[in-house]
């Protein structure tokens, strides 16, 4: 049995029921498969891969905090603290429903190789909790967000790990973080990235993840013979990262006709109105009913479907597994030729391979969303030398590193024989950074 093989199975029997992280490791480790093979004995030898999906450690806690009408709620904390071969751990915190350590564990894999393609020098990490922000009034969320970072605060530090923002955990739960934590330790640090500008935050963080998906989708049409300007794009989702891709796809000159939310989806063929989506999304914080309601052109349709409409492009920006194999083949018999992932593995394994196996261009997360971590790199550097840059210096540093990653993965794929195969130039471009580090730090 090949060595990839033996740790697949080793990774799938120490952690039963969490097919999330499998699944992580499974995409990882195939399309790492040339590489491993090329250094099987060295690796083996100093049991690379079992230490790479093994994390350095992992907390699960109680976080009790007490609702409006005096009733004690208990949910469970975690964070996973994946790999910090090239720099402190680096990684959000996902308040939702769903939350659980599988997740956690897969959203932290995923963020180590996601950080290494930045260029910067940041680790692995991810936690949350099973708490869900929606419906609960700003003194309950802070109340949650106080006892949550009360036990947090044990374990991270600006040069240790530094959370961030991540589905459910936007600027007000950042500031109610930060307050608790300066509040314990009595130390006024880059401890959370993400942070309001006055305390600490970066312009451009905001947008950074939905611009720079833009920023690698753009150099990935353009070094393919295609040019962003006129092309039709369907994006689903309508939080920060979908609505900032749809912000700059337009300043690029491209026409974006869809935006979806939990209960449906729109489509809107004059192009979604941004300054509209914002305020039903941002300000109001309501349905997608309210957009169709105000825009005469726009449809309003519920439950799935996004996939259904003729595009050029299409960028997922929801939330893992929204694009399915029968969303890929509607995709690729409308003529889509290139997709990116705004979310963290929105794109299922079957529906991936589909869309490479019919020529669709196809980048993956950890590449084509990594501008809101290397936004939080850059916001903790300004930290650091307790400055703040312009928006245009941070915009400038966000699309230089987003042509790099895509540069770097494409180098990547070619050298190993697989020109074209983004998820894979991915996967080693990131990989053979931390392989040499771990390895050079020795067994630790």
């Amino acid at each position: 049995m090949s060595y990839v093989d033996e740790v697949l199975e080793r990774v799938i029997a120490k952690n039963p029921a969490e097919p999330e992280f499998h699944q992580a490791v499974k995409e990882v480790l195939e399309s790492l498969r040339p590489v491993i093979e090329a250094n099987e004995a060295k690796y083996r030898k100093e049991a690379l891969l079992e230490r790479l999906t093994e994390p350095d450690r992992q907390f699960k806690f109680r976080v009790p905090w007490v609702d409006d009408k005096g009733q004690v709620q208990v949910n469970t904390g975690y964070r996973v603290q994946f790999n910090n071969s090239i720099g402190p751990y680096k990684g959000g915190l996902r308040l939702h429903p769903s939350v659980n350590l599988g997740i956690i564990k897969f959203l932290g894999f995923e963020q180590i190789f996601k950080n290494s393609l930045t260029g910067l020098p940041i680790g692995g990490g991810k936690g949350g909790s099973d708490f869900d922000p929606k419906g609960k009034s700003d003194r309950e969320v802070m109340a949650f967000c106080q006892s949550f970072m009360t036990e947090l605060c044990k374990y991270i530090g600006a040069d240790t790990d530094v959370p961030a923002g991540d589905i459910g955990t936007g600027a007000r739960e950042i500031g109610y973080m930060f307050g608790q934590y300066k509040k314990i330790r009595s130390v006024y640090e880059g401890v959370l990235t993400g942070k309001g500008l006055s305390y600490g935050g970066s312009l451009a963080r905001t947008e950074a993840t939905g611009y720079g998906l833009l920023y690698l989708t753009e150099e990935m049409l353009k070094c393919n013979g295609h040019d962003i300007k006129d092309k039709v794009i369907c994006i689903s989702g309508s939080g920060n990262v979908a609505i900032y891709a749809t912000q700059k796809a337009q300043q690029l000159g491209a026409k974006v006709v869809t935006v979806s939310d939990s209960t449906g989806w729109v489509y809107d063929p004059e192009g979604i109105d941004v300054a509209l989506l914002k305020e039903v999304k941002e300000i109001k914080r309501a349905r997608l009913t309210e957009y169709a309601a105000a825009r005469p052109s726009a449809q309003y349709h519920e439950g799935r479907g996004v996939w259904t409409v003729k595009c050029d492009v299409a960028l997922p920006c929801a939330t893992q597994n929204e694009l399915l194999l029968e969303d890929a083949k509607e995709l690729v018999a409308n003529g889509c030729i290139a997709v990116a992932e705004g979310a963290n593995m929105p794109t299922t394994l079957e529906a991936t391979e589909y869309l490479q196996e019919n020529h669709v261009l196809f980048a993956p997360g950890k590449a084509a969303n990594a501008g809101g971590v290397a936004t939080s790199a850059l916001e903790m550097s300004q930290n650091s030398e307790r400055l703040s840059w312009t928006f245009e210096e941070v915009d400038g540093k966000l699309k230089n590193i987003m042509v790099n990653i895509f540069h770097n993965l494409d180098d990547a794929a070619k050298r190993y024989g697989k020109e074209g195969d983004y998820v894979a130039g991915a996967n080693i471009a990131g990989f053979e950074k931390v392989a040499d580090a771990m390895i050079a730090q020795g067994v630790v």
